[in-house]
């Protein structure tokens, strides 16, 4: 599991399920021959994305940034739909450095569609129950609200067997949220209507989880969106934003869904690579 020191806060990436989405919807209108120079497609135009959620432990405290894909929750055509090549592993891992689900605090839901947030219920006699049962569920309150009515487009992707079980425990905001000195999630839509980003500074460094409006280190430029965002124009100018005073303030830029890379620091003009931290593959 790798992991990255900002300030007084620890990150930690879990295996969070592994699921492999066509290349066209990640890049949007971006032409194959640019985006597949960058990130690698298989036979069938699919990339692999990760699912990994990161643990964040600050102040005495143990958070999750996202959930995974969980276990049991796809039937055959999904799995087969959504690539689905490895399911969750968060609790082991956990387990594994001497932590259980009942310890964590807080869970940060950048949104909820299903990739991101089907770990946060397990099936347990025939009924769906929360994993985390001390935690609170920070989210937006506009991304909570679309999630229990979702719309014709996003029905497919706000799952009820992901909110009913978690609702008693879900603390929405509006507009910006401080989890504790240092942690902010902030809300910019984009990629749904209620998507938020993280921004931790502490001790001289700045990390930022662009979450959905930037998954993959392939996204940096600014107008490379996915055609799944449901407001790209919005997602432009969030990331335009948000990478500018990234790059001028030499921020460490986290992810949730690259196959290849945990974190990267870029330097002023987002081209040259500052530091890396890979993905042991």
């Amino acid at each position: 599991m790798e992991s990255l020191q900002i300030g007084e806060i620890k990150l930690t990436w879990l295996n969070g399920g592994d699921i492999h989405l066509d290349g066209g919807a990640m890049f949007g209108v971006v032409p194959k021959p640019l985006w597949s120079r960058r990130y690698p497609n298989n036979d069938n135009n699919q990339i692999q994305l990760r699912t990994d959620p990161i643990l964040v432990q600050a102040g005495g405290l143990n958070m999750l940034i996202e959930t995974g894909i969980g276990n049991g929750k796809f039937d055959e055509k999904q799995l087969r739909n959504y690539g689905v090549t490895e399911e969750s592993r968060v609790e082991q891992n956990l387990r594994e450095i001497g932590l259980s689900a009942e310890d964590i605090d807080y869970i940060l839901m950048t949104h909820m569609h299903f990739d991101h947030a089907s770990g946060l219920t397990k099936r347990e006699g025939g009924e769906w129950k929360p994993v985390f049962q001390n935690a609170q569920i920070i989210t937006s309150r506009i991304e909570w609200d679309e999630m229990q009515s979702p719309n014709i487009r996003s029905g497919n992707t706000y799952w009820k067997e992901n909110w009913e079980a978690v609702a008693h425990l879900v603390r929405p905001f509006d507009g910006e949220k401080q989890i504790l000195d240092g942690i902010m999630m902030v809300h910019t839509g984009g990629h749904s209507d209620g998507h938020s980003i993280i921004v931790m500074e502490q001790g001289g460094e700045l990390l930022i989880h662009m979450a959905d409006i930037m998954p993959t280190h392939a996204h940096a430029n600014v107008l490379w969106v996915m055609a799944f965002d449901d407001y790209p124009m919005e997602s432009i100018i969030q990331k335009q934003k948000w990478m500018s005073y990234g790059l001028e303030n030499k921020a460490w830029y986290s992810f949730y869904h690259d196959a290849y890379y945990r974190a990267i620091k870029w330097d002023k003009s987002g081209k040259q690579v500052l530091q890396e931290l890979k993905r042991k593959r």
